[in-house]
């Protein structure tokens, strides 16, 4: 117990260092920079921002109140990493849902790792730690892989070294923001695994892969059932249908051009059938209680 009194009564007198104007620490030359770069300091929690970098969007809010709820039972077992951006002023480079958390009991300060880097390496430090967890979807680490290629100009040899993965399993990632986006959306709510949406990859035309989803979905397909169905399909196309054709072609214009705006507004591939005169029927599909909540929420906002 003395042991962890001094760690704290250390980051407490290390959280008054960065205060004094006369000790405003921007590099790793400056003076008192080797007392504070690499030891915990407790900053105070409004010093803190988010960082604009952060590759994860999502944020489970019955997550954060039990990462909440273990916080103030256990205190922050691992301090979050922040850059600095001046005098009281910090930056997020790990550890949000740390951060959130701590916000929620409301926490004065919080344990910190100060970090001195410019904008790119906060983000290629950001992208690299989050990619190494273990709760992100598949979605949100093929996107850290791309911003990686795009914003730090990293080829998948160079990502291969930073983040310890081999490079066939980059590309792997990087390849499932191929899909459509509704079928993106899906993986990331849990509708369906990585293993789905490898095997939907083979399938280039993105309406064919959504008949192909919504099929896993409504029959609870398993990835080697579903690698099976994508295989007969892309056997199939090398004799394509004329009835299929000939029905997109009878399909009005301004129905075609409304599909896809349905479609993403509901997340769904959304079914329209128009008869001879004019009048028509949609159909919108669902998958769970949850699943017809959350589409009962859009209809109901949209009026």
């Amino acid at each position: 117990m003395a042991k962890a009194t001094k760690k704290q009564a250390l980051g407490r007198g290390l959280s008054a260092l960065l205060k004094d104007p006369s000790n405003d620490i921007q590099s790793v030359q400056d003076k008192n920079a080797d007392k504070v770069i690499g030891n915990i300091v407790e900053l105070d929690i409004d010093f803190i921002e988010v960082n604009p970098f952060q590759p994860r969007t999502n944020f489970s809010e019955e997550s954060l109140r039990e990462l909440a709820s273990s916080i103030k039972e256990l205190g922050i077992i691992q301090p979050i990493t922040v850059r600095k951006l001046g005098l009281n002023k910090y930056q997020l480079v790990s550890g949000e849902r740390r951060f959130r958390a701590s916000k929620l009991i409301g926490l004065e300060t919080i344990p910190a790792y100060v970090r001195i880097a410019n904008d790119q390496e906060s983000l290629e430090m950001a992208l690299v730690e989050n990619i190494q967890r273990q709760d992100l979807d598949p979605i949100e680490i093929a996107l850290s892989y791309q911003r990686l290629i795009d914003e730090i100009n990293l080829t998948q040899e160079q990502m291969s070294e930073r983040v310890g993965k081999k490079r066939s399993t980059i590309a792997n990632y990087l390849r499932l923001l191929k899909l459509d986006p509704i079928i993106q959306t899906g993986m990331r709510d849990g509708f369906i695994s990585m293993g789905h949406g490898r095997a939907l990859i083979a399938i280039e035309d993105q309406s064919e892969q959504l008949d192909i989803y919504e099929n896993i979905l409504s029959n609870k397909l398993s990835v080697r059932e579903t690698e099976n169905l994508v295989r007969d399909f892309n056997t199939k196309e090398s004799a394509p249908s004329t009835a299929k054709k000939s029905e997109d072609d009878e399909m009005p214009k301004f129905v075609k051009k409304g599909i896809a705006a349905f479609s993403e507004y509901f997340g769904h591939k959304i079914d329209v059938k128009v008869s001879k005169n004019g009048k028509g029927k949609i159909t919108i599909p669902f998958h769970s209680e949850e699943d017809f909540n959350r589409i009962k929420k859009l209809v109901q906002g949209a009026k």
